[in-house]
């Protein structure tokens, strides 16, 4: 097949990208696209662009129809915290042909080359807000809203062009109303009372920012262990905080502040959306908006997003908390399915699971491979 690499960078072109996906994965049972409008903004505005680099590539055959598509970033902060000269490679997407996937990923390592980078790894976005993780384990489920999909044959073409696994995440799937471990409920309480601990009652996320601050400063020093983890710049900070404050559902999110009422341990949790966005069909007009509110309002399955504890409280079992937190709400709610987000398979904090009925959902893996010269 005869086809060519174009860099784009234009809202026109980027349109076009943003589609693909669309046709590749058309009437898959798994893949959930996003909102279109949402991944060139993602790309084209990301705040991480004050000190990333980036460059956005498509595979085009004769007829100029897209086959392929990456993007190639190099994140200096990245580098300089972990002391590597790496280049990543996200928004990868690709027909099933080795030779496009072979020339997009060449085109990423080459400009990294030239850019003084000695290794390649993905798929990565700018930081660990972005989605990240080639699905190795689990093509036959569906993903979370935040999560990325791929053909079974994307892995297979990465390991035939030399990629070695740099780090693997790992998602759990359980029912959602089980009932609470006994371990579980008497750490809670235990914990709650030895170190005069509460959890945070709000109603709308407006009674939350007083506590955004807290919340950003902890999560920045928490996720520090978390491999590939850059913390967040005030700018990255406050676009988070546009984009996700008001998806966050009171119920199923649990913030836990200490005697001075200062955010010490945290757990957010969604309602699963993946069908809603599968109907949307990556548009918010004329019907995604009613589907992904309905999803919103009426749910049965949840995401659990993310969780944490500020460093200082480390080790003192503050998980068991928003464990139960959200145990509890799924029980009274009568939820179906909690499907984790993905997690280091070396954090020892997913230990926590080996007290539930879980299956593995999916299995997620960073590539990586040195630039030859």
């Amino acid at each position: 097949m005869k086809f060519e690499i174009r860099e784009i960078s234009t809202q026109k072109e980027m349109k076009r990208f943003a589609r693909f996906p669309l046709k590749l994965y058309k009437n898959h049972p798994q893949y959930v696209p996003p909102l279109i409008a949402d991944e060139i903004k993602s790309i084209l505005d990301s705040p991480s662009l004050a000190y990333c680099k980036r460059k956005i590539w498509i595979a085009c055959d004769e007829k100029n129809n897209i086959i392929g598509r990456i993007v190639g970033i190099i994140n200096p902060r990245a580098n300089e915290i972990y002391n590597n000269k790496r280049v990543r490679f996200g928004w990868f997407d690709v027909i099933e042909d080795f030779e496009v996937a072979q020339a997009l990923i060449n085109t990423v390592a080459e400009w990294g080359s030239r850019e003084g980078m000695t290794e390649i790894h993905g798929p990565l976005g700018f930081n660990t807000w972005n989605k990240q993780g080639m699905v190795v384990e689990g093509f036959e489920n569906l993903p979370q809203f935040n999560c990325l999909y791929n053909y079974s044959y994307y892995p297979e073409f990465l390991e035939k062009l030399g990629f070695t696994k740099e780090v693997d995440w790992i998602q759990y799937i359980m029912p959602a109303k089980q009932p609470i471990p006994d371990k579980v409920e008497r750490v809670n309480e235990m914990i709650l009372k030895r170190y005069k601990l509460r959890v945070l009652k709000w109603k709308n996320p407006r009674d939350f920012k007083p506590y955004l601050d807290d919340f950003f400063e902890m999560y920045n020093r928490s996720f520090m262990t978390v491999h590939n983890f850059i913390p967040l710049t005030p700018e990255e900070i406050e676009a988070s905080i546009k984009f996700y404050i008001k998806l966050i559902t009171p119920a199923l999110s649990c913030f836990v502040v200490d005697s001075e009422n200062k955010v010490v341990a945290f757990s957010i949790s969604f309602p699963s959306i993946s069908r809603a966005l599968q109907k949307a069909k990556g548009r918010i007009f004329p019907f995604g908006w009613f589907h992904i509110l309905k999803a919103f309002l009426f749910y049965k399955d949840i995401d659990l997003m993310m969780n944490g504890a500020h460093p200082d409280w480390k080790g003192k079992g503050l998980s068991s908390i928003y464990h139960y937190h959200t145990n509890k709400t799924a029980i009274r709610k009568k939820l179906r399915w909690a499907v984790t987000n993905p997690q280091l398979e070396t954090n020892h904090a997913i230990d926590v699971w080996k007290e539930y009925d879980t299956k593995l959902h999916m299995r997620r893996r960073c590539y990586i491979k040195s630039i030859e010269k």
